[in-house]
């Protein structure tokens, strides 16, 4: 960067302000600087407000600047504006950031995208917002004296000092406000829409997961009596509600690793299509929304949702960079949700579901682990983002997850030929059948994801393949033979 002013002095044009957070990024530094700082040690949001008492919000950013790096090199920029900028700047238009982050965060991003003359921002003392940011422009370049770049409420403070208007992703009603100030030279706005990329923040598509609540239903032979059908759907529900909740948390947490990732950069968190601050609104709102329904359901359930609830949270806080401690972790949440299905119901599980969800699950997490591994080693990398993992613990991932796959079939084959299935099937041996088709589809898994073609997370991929939607098919009929 040249020295402040020193481009302004030389070009007979108004220079271009341009705001920082929500406009050349579609994110926010302060919020993005405390998940980092929460990520690290959550006791720090008392150190947070202790700032924020003490010296008001220039302070806060100030101290969660020093303490919270942030690359600048994987935001989510605005790309189109970016290139707008990048035309001004040719045409010789000084461009100037000024933002209300902090100097130390702002000033990485300037560095990094080589494009602005001087940088204006909060210094610790003054939150470089709204009527301050007004003032501090006209007295460094006059009442019309520049041009301003905003997208939102505080901006509207700026605009009527300025001499022309760019708006970027402007947030509700903005766009009209301006107008009726100001001449509007340009605008920009690449979001897609709120409502869906609020539901993608929710990532419904993982509540196929919470299907496993109505297995229990099905093992005790209670899927034709109305009051056990609503009590398992109230948990399914809670259970949604609350994975929903934790993958927001976990979102926000992972917000660096996801977007040094090829697939998970353009989660919705990451990509910036929905701010943090709404995720951070959103994630206790859905798990309130979870216990109430739980409550409805029963006491021990409600236990069985807050052991979730408090494992899922240590897994985002830091469980899931622990080699193999992780998919333990994931393949336990999956039969979790088969205990929640059984405490709902008033039942407890046996003995031979929890000895197969365990080898199945354990399976099912070792292939996620896997596939998201595989996609690392193709991006030319040789440790996954945030995990402890290697490209060289493929082949042994592969063994270990191929070998719980076969244990499970090895447990049913057990359970079929047991003395606890005589009572509830009036043709057992039909079961057998069971067997080969779940042989086939762990193989067949496992041979799509050393191919390279597995969707990142095996329910998906399981609900959207036709060919295990036929196995799946083949089971059931199998399971009515048996009846």
């Amino acid at each position: 960067m040249s020295a402040p002013g020193q481009k302004g002095a030389a070009s007979s044009q108004p220079p271009l302000v341009v705001d920082l957070d929500g406009t050349l990024i579609k994110t926010d530094l302060l919020v993005e600087g405390a998940l980092v700082l929460l990520r690290q040690r959550p006791l720090a949001a008392f150190d947070m407000l202790s700032w924020l008492a003490g010296g008001g919000k220039a302070r806060l950013k100030a101290e969660v600047a020093r303490r919270a790096s942030i690359d600048p090199t994987t935001l989510p920029y605005n790309e189109a504006f970016i290139a707008f900028l990048k035309e001004r700047r040719a045409a010789g238009q000084p461009l100037v950031l000024a933002t209300a982050s902090d100097h130390g965060a702002a000033t990485p991003i300037a560095g990094h995208l080589g494009l602005f003359d001087e940088v204006l921002a909060s210094d610790g003392s003054t939150n470089l917002k709204a009527d301050a940011k007004r003032a501090r422009l006209v007295e460094r370049f006059g009442e019309k004296g520049f041009d301003y770049a905003g997208n939102d409420q505080a901006d509207l403070s700026v605009w009527p000092s300025a001499r022309s208007a760019v708006i970027v992703n402007p947030g509700p009603g903005i766009a009209g406000k301006v107008e009726a100030i100001t001449d509007v030279a340009a605008s920009f706005d690449d979001r897609p829409a709120a409502i869906q990329s609020h539901l993608q923040a929710l990532r419904p598509q993982q509540w196929l997961k919470n299907l496993l609540v109505f297995v229990p239903l099905v093992t005790a032979h209670a899927v034709l009596e109305p009051g056990q059908i609503l009590l398992a759907a109230l948990a399914f529900i809670a259970f949604g509600l609350c994975a929903s909740a934790i993958y927001v948390v976990n979102d926000l947490l992972d917000l660096a690793d996801d977007r040094r990732h090829p697939r998970k950069r353009m989660r919705v968190f990451a990509a910036g299509n929905v701010p943090a601050l709404n995720g951070i609104v959103l994630a206790p709102l859905l798990l309130g929304a979870a216990l109430a329904v739980a409550f409805a359901v029963s006491p021990a359930f409600v236990g069985v949702l807050a052991v979730y609830v408090v494992v899922t949270t240590a897994y985002s806080f830091g469980v899931k960079r622990l080699v193999l401690v992780d998919v333990f972790i994931l393949a336990g949440l999956y039969t979790l949700r088969l205990i929640g299905g059984s405490a709902a119901l008033g039942l407890w599980p046996s003995f031979w579901l929890l000895a197969f969800s365990m080898f199945i699950f354990l399976s099912l997490a070792l292939l996620k682990r896997y596939t998201e591994l595989l996609g690392v080693r193709e991006a030319g990398e040789a440790t996954a983002p945030g995990r402890g993992y290697r490209t060289g613990d493929l082949e042994l991932l592969s063994a270990l997850g191929g070998g719980a796959g076969y244990l499970s079939v090895l447990v049913l084959a057990l359970y079929v030929n047991s003395p606890a299935v005589l009572p509830l099937y009036s043709r057992p041996d039909a079961l057998w059948l069971l067997c080969p088709l779940l042989l086939y589809w762990v193989s067949r898994a496992w041979l799509v994801a050393h191919r390279g073609n597995m969707h990142d997370d095996p329910i998906v991929f399981a609900v959207k393949d036709r060919v295990s939607r036929a196995v799946a098919l083949a089971m059931a009929v199998v399971i009515l033979l048996a009846f």
